[in-house]
């Protein structure tokens, strides 16, 4: 808890994004216990386990990160990229849930 206690508020306030919802994080959500964050891409595994312990008031068991490269895209005859991100899958404790389909919570 000590590295949890480093760790300022506004700063764990702001390292998550928005979770990922898609079949592929409702499957490794059914098959591996985890949930999927986009997260700031200077976020570090300490602050995510801290912020979804403190938002979500479940106890985090592990973090793991995936840095995404942008995929190069064409509009006519300029190439864009669309932006990095960095998502971070979180292993929950046996017998803890996080449900984001929930109303009026």
């Amino acid at each position: 808890m000590s590295a949890v206690m480093k760790i300022s508020e506004e700063r764990i306030m702001k390292v998550l994004l928005a979770p990922v919802i898609s079949e592929k994080a409702t499957f490794v959500a059914e098959k591996y216990e985890q949930v999927i964050f986009r997260v700031l891409k200077s976020a570090t595994k300490p602050e995510i386990k801290a912020a979804v312990e403190n938002l979500f008031k479940v106890e985090v068991e592990s973090v793991q990160v995936l840095n995404r490269m942008g995929k190069q895209k064409r509009s006519g005859r300029t190439m864009g990229r669309k932006n990095n991100q960095k998502l971070a899958y979180v292993s929950l404790k046996p017998g803890q849930e996080i449900h984001f389909t929930e109303e009026g919570k």
